[in-house]
């Protein structure tokens, strides 16, 4: 893992050179028996409770209790449900889906079959875990169904800093966490160009249309196309170039 200030694009089998590592799995964190999951982290804050990476798992309950944190994923492989304390289904999720979870929701996963995420998770260490946060709803799959007269025309740029004619941007919110740090959404865009600075957000990117370049301060140029992921650390001294419309969702991070 690694929590360097640069651009990472999400590889669904990990890093080539490394690949994901076995995880260490505990009896009392299941229903069923131990299952086997593998984990590459591609970026970790501990102090901020902030981790990024693809992880996978072969079939298994985990134990109810409050879900460990705001999630976003994408499912790469396979699909999952979400039960309630007495194991009565809340949701099911397939493979494509875009899932964000709360914090603290009384939720148990259920996994039937074998199943590939990218994920960023939010869980700071020392704030109070959150009380009485309702099952049904805690955890849902975005719509990409919504229609740009649903999207909010942004009034700003941020969290970029505009070289030559301002694009028409538009945002819609699905999901802001408890403490209001943690945004999930869909946003979209004209072309623009975007002034080399540090990027004020955390960011992780699952691109829907589209084409994006990102030039990082030391030269390196990378281009992100439709169905692919991305993050950006707080920090990262970068620039965006937007050929043509973009579309993406989002999981946006400022921590207060």
């Amino acid at each position: 893992m690694s929590n360097v200030k640069r651009v990472y694009r999400l590889e669904k089998f990990g890093p080539v050179k490394t690949g994901m590592q076995e995880m260490e799995c505990n009896a009392e964190d299941f229903h069923s028996p131990i299952p086997t999951q593998t984990l590459h982290n591609y970026y970790n804050e501990e102090e901020i409770g902030l981790n990024v990476g693809v992880w996978t798992t072969t079939p298994m309950q985990e134990a109810f209790g409050p879900y460990p944190g705001d999630e976003f994923i994408w499912l790469l492989e396979g699909g999952f449900k979400m039960v309630d304390e007495n194991n009565t289904l809340l949701d099911s999720y397939q493979e494509g889906d875009s899932v964000f979870f709360r914090n603290a929701a009384p939720v148990s996963w259920l996994q039937e079959e074998n199943l590939r995420k990218f994920y960023i998770t939010y869980l700071p260490p020392n704030r109070p875990t959150p009380e009485n946060v309702p099952a049904k709803g805690a955890v849902q799959s975005v719509n990409p169904d919504i229609t740009p007269d649903q999207m909010e025309v942004l009034e700003t740029t941020a969290p970029f800093t505009i070289e030559g004619q301002k694009p028409r941007q538009r945002d819609y919110n699905y999901f802001t966490n408890d403490t209001e740090d943690m945004f999930v959404g869909m946003w979209d865009t004209e072309s623009f160009e975007s002034k080399m600075e540090a990027f004020p957000v955390y960011e992780f990117v699952q691109i829907l249309v589209g084409t994006i370049t990102i030039t990082e301060e030391n030269g390196t140029v990378n281009v992100f196309q439709k169905d692919e992921c991305f993050f950006i650390p707080k920090g990262t001294i970068c620039s965006w170039k937007v050929d043509g419309y973009v579309k993406k969702y989002y999981a946006m991070l400022d921590p207060k």
